[in-house]
């Protein structure tokens, strides 16, 4: 495993174990912060390992409320040891762990593959709007990313990369030069 992921997947261990240490009502919009903000590591890193702490993340996040208390300590205590597995470099173990993790999910619900879909299409999106920023058009960005434009459409007009271009050729060189180009001279 990538020493980057592996660090990652340990911070987004450690922060979904605190969020769920102690069971409160605003542990679903905690969840939900940390699932996107795990979705743009997605993006960013596409790891196997990632995508599965990702997936599992987004799961925990929808079905929080609906656990029953007994598999709620299951999964919080199968979190701890998948993260100290980790912590050691046991992968075998940590590989053990997860895969409890998503038995414990799918037993008290079994939407994972679903929740898999949303994450790796969200994940889609996201790096579909790095492709904007990068000076792509929609449809070049969507494309590449084997979304329809409509879907790139949507976030990209929730995000605020427009108004954060700056201009680095002043508008007065911008106009001579493009009178230069027509061949227009000025008197």
């Amino acid at each position: 495993m990538n020493e980057v992921v592996r660090k990652e997947i340990l911070d987004d261990l450690q922060k979904t174990i605190a969020i769920l240490d102690t069971r409160e009502f605003k542990d679903i919009e905690e969840l939900k912060e940390l699932s996107d903000h795990a979705v743009e590591d997605v993006a960013v890193q596409k790891d196997l390992d990632l995508i599965s702490v990702t997936v599992l993340i987004y799961s925990l996040y929808k079905i929080v409320q609906q656990i029953k208390d007994n598999e709620y300590k299951d999964i919080l205590t199968e979190l701890k040891f998948a993260q100290k597995f980790l912590q050691q470099n046991n992968l075998g173990r940590y590989n053990k762990c997860i895969k409890s993790l998503y038995t414990l999910v799918r037993q008290s619900h079994g939407k994972i593959k679903e929740h898999l879909d949303d994450v790796l299409h969200a994940a889609r999106i996201k790096k579909g709007s790095v492709l904007l920023h990068k000076g792509l058009s929609i449809g070049q960005a969507a494309g590449l990313m084997g979304l329809t434009n409509w879907d790139l459409q949507q976030y990209a007009g929730h995000t605020v990369a427009l108004e954060q271009h700056q201009e680095t050729f002043p508008a007065k060189e911008r106009l001579l030069l493009a009178l230069k180009i027509f061949g227009v001279k000025l008197s």
